[in-house]
């Protein structure tokens, strides 16, 4: 049986896309190699790893025991990876953060810029995803750092504070809502509103809260971040959906109305979660000690 760090990594993307299609883009692999791969691993095991259909993929016992197996191969390659670069060259190697819409868009870029400033060798991974995927995943091995709503998140995990994330509607300052002090939720369902892509972390969020109250969002355009979101709702195109710091921030510069959202979901803590902060790798401790460094500069 032999399995290459390609074949193991592949596997995993495909397993957490549950679509070989999917999986390949993400793993950087045509869809025909990375299909070959996968029936080679299974005929080298003489079993099947994957259940297909036309929805896509999902795991087999054997699939699932792979996954498990990969996860910690992958996760000791990379230690001694870091391991090595620190005797080898100082500091080296790839920090896979996972992270919410909010800390993606909003905060992160400034922290990781300077933390690669410092960090020239080390390299980071960022990946956009639900808080609840992000719970999970960093549970299983499939990420070495995640921020993510406190809520969502397992008891197993350690975590650590990082910042407080506050949903608030942004409207025209000309629309009628610019008067209210706060709203819910559910007396916006029935507005237009202005949206993020269809794989955003927060529209997956903001889909689901309004299911739960048997709506479904009118969105009138799609946008490709808080800013264009801002400046949608300011030209009266619909109601959009933002964190506090982005609507704000956005208001300096944009005749635009800010109103906080009347839900207990609207106001989260967001945190850093790691599985275990002892068995990090050491380019991922020195990101989460950066950051944590950052965060408590700003109490």
């Amino acid at each position: 049986m032999r399995f290459d760090l390609v074949d193991l990594r592949l596997f995993l993307q495909v397993a957490e896309a549950r679509s070989i299609t999917h999986g390949a883009r993400r793993a950087n692999l045509a869809l025909a190699s990375a299909s070959e791969r996968i029936r080679g691993m299974e005929q080298k095991l003489g079993v099947a790893l994957l259940t297909r259909d036309r929805r896509g993929v999902s795991l087999t016992p054997a699939g699932q025991s792979v996954v498990d197996h990969a996860r910690l191969i992958l996760r000791q390659v990379e230690s001694l990876q870091g391991e090595l670069g620190v005797h080898a060259r100082g500091l080296t190697g790839t920090v896979r953060v996972l992270s919410n819409t909010a800390a993606f868009s909003e905060h992160l870029p400034k922290l990781l810029a300077s933390f690669l400033a410092k960090n020239p060798a080390i390299s980071v991974d960022l990946e956009e995803r639900e808080s609840s995927d992000i719970g999970a995943l960093i549970a299983a091995g499939s990420g070495d750092i995640g921020i993510a709503s406190e809520t969502a998140l397992s008891d197993a995990l350690e975590t650590l504070p990082f910042r407080t994330d506050r949903l608030v509607a942004v409207a025209s300052a000309r629309d009628a809502l610019a008067k209210r002090r706060q709203i819910r939720f559910g007396e916006l369902v029935g507005r237009n509103f202005v949206g993020l892509p269809h794989d955003s972390a927060l529209q997956l969020h903001l889909a689901r809260h309004a299911a739960l109250q048997g709506a479904t969002m009118r969105l009138r355009v799609r946008v490709s971040g808080f800013d264009a979101v801002c400046r949608m709702a300011e030209a009266g195109v619909g109601i959009g959906i933002v964190p506090e710091v982005a609507a704000r921030r956005c208001r300096r510069s944009m005749r635009i109305a800010v109103i906080p959202l009347a839900e207990a979901w609207a106001m989260r803590r967001l945190v850093l979660c790691v599985r275990q902060m002892r068995a990090l790798a050491v380019p991922a401790r020195r990101l989460v000690e950066h950051l944590g460094r950052e965060t408590a500069s700003r109490s």
